[in-house]
Order: C-alpha cells, then sequence, then structure tokens
C-alpha cells in the first residue's frame, strides 16, 4: 500500500507543496521534475569533481634515492594486541629510510599490547617501546596525550604519526617523506586503502575519501593555506617537525574528535601547507573489524562535523537526501521527464562513488566495490542516522571509545 501510493504521488502529481487561495496562485508551482533535476544535477557535479580528483590528486611516488634525513615514526597504540605485531613487523622491513627510529607507545592496555610489540621487534635497536599507566590529562583524548608525549620524545626533522591498524609496503615511510619534502609541505596526509571485511563496512566505509573526492577540488585548495579545505587523515600523517611544532602541536587539538582534520588546519594557520596523498599501493588498513565497532567509531566522531553544528548536520542531511535518495526514488517510481531525470541522478552518484573508490583502491573498483556503490542510497541513509545518534550521545554526554569518556573541555595553553 505504501509503495502503490507513493508511486501515484509520483506519477500523478504535477507539483509538490500546493498553496491554496491566494498564495497559490502568487506562489509558482515546485514541480517534481525539478527537484529530481536539481537532485541530480548535485549528482552530476559530485561524478565531476570525483573524477577530476582521481586524475589530479597526488600519489606516493614509486621506491627512488633513500631519504638520508632522520625520520621518527609514532605509534599510539592501546589495546592492539592482535594488530600493532603486524605494524611493527612492516616497520622493521621498510627500506630507504637509513636513519628510521620508531616509538611505540602502550596507553595503558590490559590486553599485553607492550610484551606483543616487544616480541615483533625482536630486539631491532630502532624500535622503542614504552608503556604508560596514566590516564589522559583532563581536556585531552587518550590517542593525543600519547601522541604528544611520542612526539616529545622525537629529536628528528621528520615525525610520522601511524595508527596500529596501518599496513605498509617496505618503501611507504621513504615515499612518505619524500612526498612531504618535495612539495615543500608542513603535513602530508598519505590515505591508506580502507579494507572492508564484512558487507557493513563496504557499504560505509567507501564514504570516508568520496565525502571529500566529490565535494573538493583537492589539488585547487592545497594551493592556499584556507582552513575549511584542510584535509587529514590521522591513520598515516607525515609532518615537517618545525611545522608540527609552530601549529602547537598535539595540545592544540587535545580535546578533538577529529585530530587529524584540526591538525592540518593548524599547520595551515601556522602558515604551512598541507596535503592528501592517495597511498592505496603504499599503505592499507581496515579501521573497524565489525559492524558495532563500526557503528561505534562513526558515533564517536561524526558529531564533529560541519563544526559540530546540528543544524549544520540537518541541512548537510537535507542536500544529501536530495542528491542521492530523491533520484532513485524518482527512477523506481516516477514515470516520463521524472524518471528520466532519476535515473541519470542515481547513475551520476554510483558513478561518483566508483571514481572516489578507484582514488581510494590505486585501481579498478572490484565487483564487490560496484555492489556497495550500487547501494549508495543506502549508504547515505545509514550515515545519516549515525550523524543522528552522534548528536544525541554528544548532547547526552555518553560519548565514549576504547572504555573512556571523551571530553570536550580543551586543556589551558602554557
Amino acid at each position: 500500500m505504501i509503495f502503490r501510493a507513493a508511486a501515484r504521488a509520483w506519477r500523478g502529481a504535477p507539483g509538490i507543496a500546493r498553496p491554496v487561495g491566494p498564495a497559490r496562485r502568487a506562489l509558482p508551482r515546485v514541480r517534481a521534475v525539478t527537484v529530481v533535476r536539481a537532485g541530480s544535477a548535485l549528482a552530476g557535479l559530485s561524478a565531476v569533481l570525483a573524477g577530476y580528483n582521481l586524475l589530479t590528486v597526488r600519489r606516493l611516488p614509486p621506491p627512488g634515492a633513500a631519504v638520508l634525513e632522520p625520520v621518527t615514526v609514532c605509534v599510539p597504540a592501546r589495546d592492539e594486541v592482535t594488530l600493532l605485531p603486524r605494524l611493527v613487523t612492516d616497520l622493521r622491513a621498510q627500506t630507504g629510510v637509513p636513519r628510521l627510529r620508531v616509538l611505540i607507545l602502550d596507553d595503558a592496555s590490559t590486553d599485553g599490547t607492550e610484551e606483543a610489540a616487544r616480541r615483533a621487534a625482536q630486539g631491532d635497536p630502532r624500535i622503542t617501546v614504552l608503556r604508560s599507566d596514566r590516564e589522559p590529562p583532563p581536556g585531552w583524548t587518550g590517542k593525543a596525550a600519547a601522541c604528544a608525549r611520542l612526539a616529545e620524545l622525537a629529536d628528528t626533522p621528520v615525525l610520522v604519526f601511524l595508527d596500529a591498524d596501518v599496513r605498509l609496503a617496505p618503501g611507504a615511510v621513504a615515499a612518505a617523506v619524500t612526498a612531504l619534502r618535495a612539495d615543500g609541505l608542513g603535513l602530508l596526509s598519505p590515505w591508506p586503502h580502507q579494507l572492508a571485511g564484512s558487507c557493513y563496512e563496504a557499504l560505509l566505509q567507501p564514504l570516508l575519501v568520496w565525502s571529500w573526492a566529490s565535494t573538493l577540488p583537492v589539488r585547487l585548495s592545497e594551493r592556499g593555506l584556507r582552513t575549511s579545505t584542510a584535509l587529514g587523515c590521522g591513520q598515516f600523517l607525515v609532518m615537517d617537525t618545525a611545522a608540527y611544532l609552530a601549529a602547537g602541536g598535539h595540545q592544540v587539538v587535545a580535546a578533538s574528535a577529529t585530530e587529524d582534520i584540526d591538525l592540518a588546519r593548524a599547520v595551515r594557520r601556522a602558515g604551512h601547507r598541507t596535503a592528501v596523498a592517495a597511498a592505496g599501493p603504499h599503505a592499507r588498513t581496515r579501521m573497524y573489524r565489525d559492524a558495532a565497532a563500526l557503528d561505534a567509531g562513526y558515533t564517536r566522531w561524526l558529531w564533529s562535523a560541519y563544526g559540530g553544528s546540528p543544524l549544520a548536520a540537518i541541512a548537510v542531511g537535507a542536500v544529501s537526501t536530495l542528491t542521492y535518495t530523491l533520484p532513485p526514488l524518482a527512477a523506481l517510481l516516477g514515470r516520463g521527464r521524472t524518471r528520466r531525470a532519476g535515473i541519470a541522478g542515481y547513475a551520476a552518484a554510483v558513478t561518483a562513488r566508483l571514481l572516489a573508490r578507484a582514488l581510494d583502491t590505486g585501481g579498478r573498483p572490484t565487483p564487490a566495490d560496484t555492489i556497495s556503490a550500487l547501494a549508495h542510497p543506502l549508504a547515505v541513509t545509514a550515515y545519516t542516522r549515525l550523524s543522528i545518534r552522534s548528536h544525541r550521545a554528544k548532547a547526552r554526554n555518553t560519548l565514549r571509545w576504547k572504555d573512556r569518556t571523551l571530553t570536550e573541555h580543551a586543556p589551558e595553553s602554557g
């Protein structure tokens, strides 16, 4: 009954929200085909931007000359007994960085992370494993506090921050540092290929790269220092130490739910350029291990998107519905011009997602990528649900991550 009624609405109603009386004569009718065409035009624009970024976003270079300057890799880890040893093995296999130093901080883990890291290091003199049993200071997230401590212990001109769930090809660190120096950047964010081990992950994880690849002309935005267009991926960050210190280090993002983007903004405010690089062949990661972890992870930070404003989130949700939900509905339930406009918009949205996925993987999308792209309207709906959930948790002060309550209060400067 519901679908039949919706179909009659699409096929029989020439307009939407028709006023009555004098108001009806004064206001022009907004036809369904006009609204669908508007959404489809936005979807088409997203496809154009995704194609532009696929062609122009920088890639990490192939192995070349060795990086001669000292480099410190900083790895904060909390309850990563399974994943951290794999990263340690990858770091021991790095090539082209003869003066590499690795600092690993076990952040009060309860699962034997420190011991696992030491076993994986196998006495490698380049690797130092530390442990802290202290909780982060008031106003700090655990990750920001761990990164700040690691940065204090480093004394090299280049800092690399890595999450424990990242896997690296042998020349990844050298390639990232080479790109940082070649372009004179203060911060480079190599974007790891996002792996998915379940249907739910395959539905939602590609939204991470799609969210910026389909909305921002990246290379153009990297020419200036506008903070609103800064990008960052905290899984893999490479920084000039002087720029990191000039920006204020992790002190300025101590309480941030998205410390990677906020750190990139701080670097730009300090007068240094930042950039993102597709790193698919060099780095990969599976951020979440199941649907529950994915929901918890997105809930932790989605409230902070769009400036942390619920009204802005509502506006983004409305535009997303217009762009990515309305056209497929029109393709399914409409007829004539309305249906043709819906088909065009749906096809453009699927194309944008596949182009963004190609940027993420560094190769052609797989059949699984195509199936998840066809389900893009469901992904946008799930994202909207998680955004609402995140804002609700923020309002109730129930946000948690890795058994820690998240706080919004920044520490005092000094």
